[in-house]
């Protein structure tokens, strides 16, 4: 849905988050967290910008599932079987990705 530019490197923890996502967020918000089209919403995106959508929001979103609010893809469900240290790392790699896209 969105073109993301990589990183050139990753900080360890965000490299142990792409693996966590990649395990559990990759199937519904796509490769790097791009989107899928009529899926799930991309996670590089001014939306989920620190200021707007802090760390804990993803936490509570993984552990929770989400109503649906700003985008038309449905609820999101609660993520089966990742831990509170899975989501701490999932968005150290998805705040690079942003930061690397110009989402400070």
């Amino acid at each position: 849905m969105v073109q993301v530019d990589l990183p050139e490197t990753l900080s360890t923890n965000a490299q142990v988050g792409k693996l966590a996502y990649e395990a559990k967020c990759a199937v519904c918000h796509g490769t790097n967290a791009t989107g899928q089209d009529g899926v799930a919403p991309p996670l590089v995106h001014k939306i989920y910008e620190p200021s707007h959508h802090g760390d804990g929001a993803f936490l509570l979103a993984a552990k929770n599932g989400v109503r649906a609010h700003h985008w038309r893809f449905g609820n999101m469900p609660p993520v089966q079987g990742v831990t509170d240290g899975d989501v701490k790392m999932i968005v150290a790699y998805v705040r690079e990705l942003q930061r690397a896209n110009g989402i400070n």
